[in-house]
């Protein structure tokens, strides 16, 4: 691998999956603290919970399938809420009212990905969801968002009614499934190794330093 090929990380995550929301920010705290290794991130997609209809369902059933009931979830909600707060960020369980199927959330950041916007789209999703509460099924709230970050709102909209890039992100997510990942996020650094789990920022700057000193040793 040459000196000037930055250290590659493919991130497979999903956006309604509140670890995934921490370990992002986890990530990015990783990074900065190893601003001298050139890195690229590459956001994938997971089906957290596959078994979603396409238009959602409520929070309150998809709580009562998952856990058994709201009440039993009550107390995860609240140390992931404290988990978050440690990164800066809101884990709104109160405003959470209904549970996307995330195939459109995927389009949209594969989409943003084209130009160079892919983590500002994951990011703008997951703050939607877990901060604000909004539908991630509604595809005002999709297009709003996309706009939002720099893409056409009518390609967008349009792209949205059709069936385009669904086959490419389903097989992306199965494969992730099928590699054997069953819990995310998970980080794989360069093709080589991978972090599972919301792990610590210096355990990522860790990783990162691995992967870099492999690469250089490969020249």
């Amino acid at each position: 691998m040459p000196d000037n090929q930055p250290v590659r990380i493919d991130v497979i995550s999903d956006v309604v999956c509140p670890w995934c929301f921490i370990g992002k920010r986890r990530l990015e705290k990783a990074l900065a603290l190893r601003p001298d290794i050139s890195v690229e991130v590459r956001y994938r997609p997971y089906f957290l919970n596959d078994w979603i209809p396409r238009e959602g369902m409520s929070r309150e059933q998809y709580l009562t399938t998952k856990f058994g009931s709201v009440d039993r979830y009550k107390g995860i909600a609240q140390r992931v809420g404290a988990a978050a707060a440690e990164e800066g960020l809101v884990y709104a369980a109160d405003k959470m009212k209904r549970q996307p199927n995330t195939l459109d959330c995927h389009r949209l950041i594969r989409w943003a990905e084209a130009i160079g916007k892919a983590p500002q789209m994951k990011q703008k999703l997951m703050d939607l969801y877990f901060t604000q509460g909004a539908d991630l099924t509604d595809s005002y709230t999709l297009v709003k968002a996309a706009t939002d970050i720099g893409l056409d709102a009518n390609q967008v909209s349009a792209d949205l009614a059709s069936d385009k890039d669904v086959a490419e992100i389903e097989a992306e997510a199965l494969s992730a499934k099928e590699a054997g990942i069953e819990g995310v996020p998970c980080f794989i650094f360069g093709g080589k190794f991978a972090v599972s789990g919301a792990q610590s920022p210096e355990h990522l700057a860790d990783a990162i330093d691995r992967m870099a000193v492999a690469r250089d040793a490969a020249e």
